[in-house]
């Protein structure tokens, strides 16, 4: 097959020159899993802090795997933390196209490119032949595969291929001597090249496996720093073999640690662990889902761990990126959820906060708005919301031990008192304000030479039924009205009774 150098020339001069590029190339095989996102995150803070270019492809070869709607979901998902690419299948870019299946063409081309380098030859073995079992000099055996088709002449080759006997594209690795790569994360790693396998580049149907395609879409990007999972370590010197066997510059690598549910097991969706969407129907906000992810292995230096998204691209730095993996803490995201909530625009907490307050609280007498004010300092995540605030549709049936509060010296005996002198006091107020009841209600208090707490908190209790509330007595009284607070202080004085 006569090689198209002019077609090579052509490709070789779109690439661009002289800037960063970093990739995030995801396979659209399911759910963005946090280990996915991390390795996004990172790729794109590398351009961002280097005043580069983040490009999105979309790495579909792998057909069999290949989930409906994945891809929407990558586009949501970046969407949704602002990990803006500049060039991608939707905003296109000058190196496209960006989705793999569409430059099947190029593959075929660059494989028989490198079988004319010597760096690779067509295999016409069938599945499973041409294994052996292989003693490495430590003693160590492995399974690699080793057939005579590398030594096949063209004229064989061609012989074979004009008989219809279906072919697959291998790497040829030589068995002699080491190959040696460098590492942001691990430094330099030497291989002995006879622990490599002569894995497949191009599959019998003409479309090319991991390992071939994203090494070629790669260099024509102008691929210059290449973020993904440290299990790809042990394949990055057949990567760098095939960069050397065609003459490119090998890019930047950073590998990075997984992300583990416990010391010994790896997050894993088959055991039930959260992927980003699952985080977000949880009720975890995408900014504090970013900020956390970004410490999963990697860290800024001194105490500080709260970070919006720019100010993370100003200070990120690969010397923070840990060789460890990092356990993912729920406790930790969600504390550091709700320390997002809290600083965020009530109007912003609101437009998240409403749809959850509207299934909770039906009654269109309260106010939502005033109930998100109440309760946003007090979330930690936006699925707390409901169970917080499903007191003010309907009071539930609570047992007489919640106004027994030994801190506040509360017993039954004095919360009946309290409610049955709270009660014409608030029935007389005509100023329904939060202030005006805490006056009135402390006022009673001092009358009665009891501490405030004394007859508070009977009222909170009686007006929501519950050990704990978004606020205290009197905003949980100015929220629900006059009527209902006073309807609930009755059937709080009968319980007691």
């Amino acid at each position: 097959m006569a090689l198209d150098m002019e077609f090579f020339s052509q490709m070789e001069a779109r690439i661009p020159k002289g800037e960063v590029r970093t990739r995030f190339a995801p396979s659209p095989t399911g759910y963005m899993h946090v280990g996915n996102l991390r390795t996004a995150l990172y790729t794109y803070l590398i351009a961002r802090r280097l005043g580069g270019k983040f490009i999105l492809r979309i790495e579909d070869t792998d057909q069999e795997r290949l989930v409906e709607g994945a891809v929407d979901v990558i586009y949501a998902t970046l969407r949704q933390c602002d990990l803006t690419h500049d060039e991608g299948p939707d905003v296109g870019g000058p190196v496209g196209p960006y989705v793999q299946t569409e430059r099947r063409d190029l593959y075929g081309k660059y494989a028989e490119l490198l079988i004319e380098k010597g760096g690779a030859y067509r295999c016409f073995c069938k599945e499973g032949e041409g294994v052996a079992t292989v003693t490495l000099p430590n003693g160590e055996t492995i399974k690699k595969h080793q057939c005579g088709c590398a030594k096949l002449s063209r004229e064989e080759v061609q012989a074979k291929l004009d008989a219809g006997e279906p072919s697959v594209v291998r790497q040829a690795i030589p068995q002699e001597g080491s190959t040696t790569f460098s590492d942001l994360v691990f430094g330099e790693i030497t291989t002995p090249n006879n622990e490599l396998d002569e894995n497949v580049l191009l599959k019998s149907d003409g479309l090319p496996t991991y390992n071939f395609a994203n090494v070629i879409d790669d260099h024509l990007m102008g691929i210059t720093h290449v973020v993904r999972g440290s299990e790809y370590l042990s394949s990055s010197p057949k990567y760098n073999l095939l960069y050397q066997s065609y003459g490119w510059d090998i890019p930047a690598y950073v590998h990075c640690p997984p992300v583990m549910r416990d010391a010994q097991h790896k997050m894993s969706k088959r055991h039930g662990d959260p992927s980003y969407e699952d985080l977000i129907a949880q009720g975890y906000v995408s900014p504090a889902v970013v900020n956390y992810v970004a410490l999963l292995g990697w860290s800024p230096g001194g105490e500080r761990e709260i970070y919006t998204l720019r100010e993370l691209a100003e200070v990120f730095d690969l010397k923070g990126v840990s060789k460890s993996p990092s356990v993912f803490d729920i406790a930790k995201l969600r504390w550091m959820n709700a320390e997002y909530i809290k600083a965020m625009d009530p109007e912003d907490f609101y437009a998240l906060a409403e749809p959850y307050l509207k299934e909770a609280v039906k009654t269109t007498s309260i106010d939502r708005k005033a109930v998100a004010a109440l309760v946003q300092p007090r979330c930690e995540v936006l699925t707390d919301l409901a169970e917080r605030v499903d007191f003010l549709d309907k009071l539930p049936d609570y047992d007489v031990s919640l106004y027994v509060h030994k801190k506040s010296k509360t017993t039954l005996e004095n919360a009946l008192t309290s409610l049955q002198a709270s009660l014409p006091v608030l029935e007389g107020l005509e100023d329904w304000s939060n202030d005006a009841l805490f006056a009135a209600l402390s006022g009673l208090a001092a009358s009665l030479e009891v501490k405030n707490a004394i007859v508070l908190w009977p009222v909170r209790v009686a007006v929501s039924g519950k050990l704990s509330t978004p606020g205290g007595a009197t905003e949980l009284c100015a929220l629900l009205g006059k009527d209902e607070s006073i309807k609930r202080i009755h059937a709080g004085i009968e319980k007691l009774s």
